[in-house]
């Protein structure tokens, strides 16, 4: 009851913090306390309720009073829902600690009403992910939509953020539709919109692909997979930095929820084509997601770019498990199920720290592009550091968190690759190398981010006088800069809980995946991890060294006191140093092909050119294929047909009359029909 409670608690507090900003709007200091403050309330009791659930596995379940003669206002939170409301919390406690200071830079520009805005986004994500009826659902979702489109369009004075923001709406209410038609499709085998009845639905088996590709893709247009990706590199940038954390750190992820929910939950994952449609998917987004982040100067695109290539990760630790699950290997479904949900929370934590980092430094810069940074990590030293520890996780470097999740998304592609269907058996090693080169990329464009921005000597005068920001912003990335590291060197203990929203999910019994300091997928003969202990052994690596140099008497040399970097004799200058746009330059031609991607044949010589000053001209322009063959004409004609409907509203009352008698006959007649 007291889980209940709490979780009420939050709703509450998100709802009364959104309405206290707004109508202290013209106080905007007071505002901007009040939307932080609540916020952070409400995300620590949102943590409250969920831990008890996510910790014990018994859920609870809520019935309101609804206003929907058809459809129940009911509210089920299951481990998963807790799970996920657990992760929604979590980030969302760190930017409202993080906003504080961040958002007083929109005092006089609208702050109350970026904080009201912002807590309504918290709660709808958070009512989507625990809502139990299909309709109410959907509203949540458009509601989750609606709120991010104005905070993605917040800086009306900003073109960029207000085209980003149209193509968001118009890529998500697509997608939506496809929701829309795959909840009516289970709604019509089973005269219902309860979750309840949707696990239960008798359908057909050409009717179930149906339902799972409709939903599929609908969700898959949120989270951002490649092609449905257009809208995400032009949002999440163009969004304060705070809401970009949230957008890129838990709301994609209110998509993974949808597809888990229907895929797996609902419809059972009985087809193993389907779990291989996700895997296939997801390593294309892994990729060419991190592909195009590498070639980006602008530092928050680059993250937006590496949010979709972590979404491919995601999927192909749940598209291991879907296909374990309908080849007959529940154990193969647990372990990649709980591979997708561990680099899920992980990916939370190091993706909202890494935009908040962003955030700081463009805070004191007041640009995104990475040229005009360098040498930040003498200004901004702590800022340098949170950066460093979600840079160092999201590349997967060990022991931190993001090592893990991979690791049990490779140990699931071996174990695919041993037995099951034939067709799995020959793709799964395929995939792992594919994940190998994804995390080498994801390596190399995070030693771009942080060098070009952190290192070096400082290319801009801004850069040279950036100072600190302040200390509730930098509480903010420190306790997701503590999450990193929790959650890889806690692997032994947090995995075991991923494994048991993965079994309840799948409705399997639960499997070992640690003892003692070690993890392991489901058997120890497989292979052992131990993040402890490769923890212990970094740090003996580095201390070592110097305690043997202490021991043997100390520095000899003496210090170098010249602060200049040695320049082949010539003397140092600024330029010399390895450019952002330089770095991405030999990948530029090596991929070449997945770049051509991004571009069309603007041109008949397009493909003559390919190797010349031209082609890599058109290689360095972004998404173009996709923006001029698909989104842009859509866009132009969902504009076009809304102007022609506007002919129908001429201010004649006679013509609306004889509108509603046209209605009301073909009503009649479908009603005696």
């Amino acid at each position: 009851m007291i889980v209940q409670q709490l979780f009420l608690l939050s709703v509450l507090l998100y709802i009364a913090g959104a309405v206290a900003s707004l109508a202290l709007n013209r106080a905007g200091k007071i505002a901007n306390y009040a939307s932080g403050i609540s916020a952070f309330a409400a995300a620590i009791a949102g943590m409250a309720s969920a831990i008890p659930v996510f910790a014990r596995g018994t859920g609870f379940t809520m019935e309101a009073v609804g206003v929907i003669p058809f459809a129940r206002l009911i509210f089920q939170v299951d481990i998963f829902s807790a799970f996920m409301v657990l992760v929604i919390s979590l980030l969302a406690a760190a930017t409202a600690i993080y906003s504080l200071s961040y958002q007083e830079e929109y005092i006089g520009r609208g702050a109350g009403v970026l904080g009201f805005l912002n807590n309504i986004f918290i709660t709808s994500m958070v009512l989507v992910v625990t809502s139990g009826n299909a309709f109410y659902f959907l509203i949540f979702w458009e509601l989750m939509t609606l709120a991010s489109y104005f905070l993605v369009s917040f800086e009306q004075e900003n073109k960029e953020a207000v085209d980003a923001g149209f193509l968001y709406f118009l890529v998500a209410h697509a997608g939506t539709a496809m929701i829309m038609l795959s909840f009516f499709t289970f709604f019509l085998y089973t005269g219902s919109f309860d979750f309840a009845s949707f696990r239960s639905a008798n359908l057909s088996p050409v009717t179930k692909n149906l339902a799972f590709l409709l939903a599929f893709f609908g969700f898959g247009a949120k989270a951002g997979i490649i092609p449905l990706h257009i809208w995400l590199p032009r949002a999440h940038p163009a969004a304060p930095s705070n809401v970009s954390a949230l957008l890129s750190g838990v709301m994609i992820k209110t998509a993974i929820y949808g597809i888990l929910r229907v895929g797996v939950d609902f419809l059972g994952s009985s087809v193993w084509w389907w779990g291989l449609t996700v895997l296939a998917c997801g390593a294309i987004s892994a990729v060419l997601g991190v592909l195009y982040a590498i070639s980006e100067n602008d530092l928050k695109r680059l993250l937006a770019y590496s949010s979709i290539e972590n979404v491919g990760i995601i999927l192909m630790g749940a598209g291991v498990g879907m296909m374990g699950v309908a080849s007959g290997q529940p154990v193969l479904g647990v372990l990649g199920i709980l591979a997708g949900l561990y680099h899920l929370i992980n990916h939370a934590v190091f993706k909202g720290l890494l935009f908040l980092g962003a955030g700081s430094v463009i805070y004191r810069l007041h640009t995104k592009n990475m040229e005009e940074m360098g040498g930040l990590a003498r200004q901004m030293p702590w800022t340098g550091f949170t950066f460093l520890a979600g840079a160092l996780g999201i590349s997967a470097i060990p022991p931190l968190n993001g090592f893990v999740s991979e690791w049990f998304i490779y140990q699931s592609l071996f174990m695919a690759s041993t037995g099951g269907i034939l067709a799995v058996k020959v793709l799964a090693p395929l995939f792992a190398v594919i994940l190998a080169l994804t995390g080498a990329l994801a390596a190399m464009c995070f030693v771009k981010a942080y060098g070009v921005t952190f290192a070096g000597p400082s290319r801009s005068v801004r850069a040279q006088e950036a100072r600190e920001v302040p200390v509730p912003m930098l509480a903010g990335m420190a306790i997701l800069a503590a999450g990193c590291i929790i959650l890889g060197l806690g692997a032994p203990v947090v995995a075991p809980y991923m494994g048991k929203v993965a079994s309840a999910l799948l409705g399997t019994s639960p499997v070992r995946v640690s003892n003692g300091l070690l993890v392991f997928p489901a058997s120890s003969a497989w292979a052992m991890l131990s993040p402890p202990l490769i923890a212990l052994l970094l740090v003996g690596l580095v201390t070592l060294p110097l305690l043997i140099v202490a021991l043997q008497g100390g520095m000899q040399a003496g210090r170098r006191v010249d602060s200049e970097p040695w320049a082949c004799g010539y003397k140092y200058s600024p330029r010399m140093v390895y450019a952002s746009s330089a770095f991405a330059q030999p990948l530029r031609v090596l991929f070449r092909s997945a770049y051509w991607l991004r571009t069309t044949l603007e041109g008949p010589g397009y493909a003559i050119a390919s190797y010349g000053k031209g082609a890599m001209a058109y290689v360095a322009r972004m998404e173009s294929m996709w923006e001029d063959y698909i989104y842009r004409p859509l866009a132009r004609g969902t504009v076009h047909l809304g102007k022609r409907v506007q002919a129908l509203q001429m201010g004649n009352v006679r013509l609306y009359c004889v509108y509603i008698i046209v209605t009301l006959v073909a009503l009649l007649i479908a009603t005696v029909r």
